[in-house]
């Protein structure tokens, strides 16, 4: 049995082994993993007295006065509020996640992905208010939005399509009624678009490490702003 088994081919898991397929051939393996997480999270929050919601989703420091609770600037993106919510934003993301992350890459994807969700946190915070229950991919998205439609313009494409679509799902965050996050997006929106600019200024591979400091940069300036927020508060 011993020699049998020393013998025997080597077996993994088989859906670890098809995403190192998908990723061998070129799959947007981030995307997937994002709406994976997304939905994963929304199937949690749907199960009574686990607890979830009430633990991600505000995008704010607190969700009462005197409960610091940063993470929620991050996992706020990841949680939806109906299932309309999140299929409308999981589509979305579909579209622009394949199109990004093959032209950008896995990790640039990611923290393109990441930090505009972070602003778009920041943006309720600074134009909302701390404790407002704010949820969704939405500020992240718009990020991407704003990320591919710089990257458009400074590679010569057409983009007037992209602009529509931005000018109509803006608008209708202003639309009373609507209980639409327009700071959220507002903030993915700028984070994204100065995400896309360094990204696309710093594509030759000698200024690879300009771009890494530029997106920790972002990042830095990201957390000062909640950080600042957050002091004026108390006071």
């Amino acid at each position: 049995m011993r020699e049998q088994r020393a013998s025997a081919p080597r077996t993994k898991p088989a859906v670890l082994t098809r995403m190192r397929s998908a990723a061998g051939r070129g799959a947007p393996v981030v995307t997937y993993t994002l709406i994976g997480i997304s939905v994963a999270v929304y199937l949690l929050q749907l199960i009574p007295g686990l607890g979830v919601t009430g633990g991600i989703r505000y995008a704010g420091f607190y969700s009462h006065p005197g409960a610091l609770e940063p993470w929620r600037m991050i996992t706020s993106v990841f949680a939806h509020g109906s299932i309309l919510h999140l299929l409308l934003n999981m589509y979305t993301l579909w579209i622009f996640g394949q199109l990004l992350e093959g032209l950008l890459g896995r990790w640039r994807f990611l923290a393109l992905y990441l930090l505009a969700g972070f602003g778009g946190s920041v943006g309720v915070l600074w134009l909302a208010a701390p404790n407002v229950p704010v949820v969704g991919a939405s500020g992240a998205i718009f990020g991407l939005m704003g990320a591919f439609l710089v990257i458009q313009r400074r590679m010569g494409g057409q983009a007037t399509q992209l602009f529509v679509l931005l000018g109509i799902n803006l608008v209708i965050g202003f639309i009373p009624g609507f209980n639409v996050a327009w700071q959220a997006h507002l903030g993915g929106l700028v984070t994204g678009a100065l995400i896309g600019f360094i990204l696309v200024e710093t594509r030759k591979r000698s200024q690879q490490r300009l771009q890494v400091w530029l997106l920790v940069a972002v990042g830095a300036v990201l957390v000062l702003l909640s950080l600042r927020y957050l002091f004026f508060a108390i006071l």
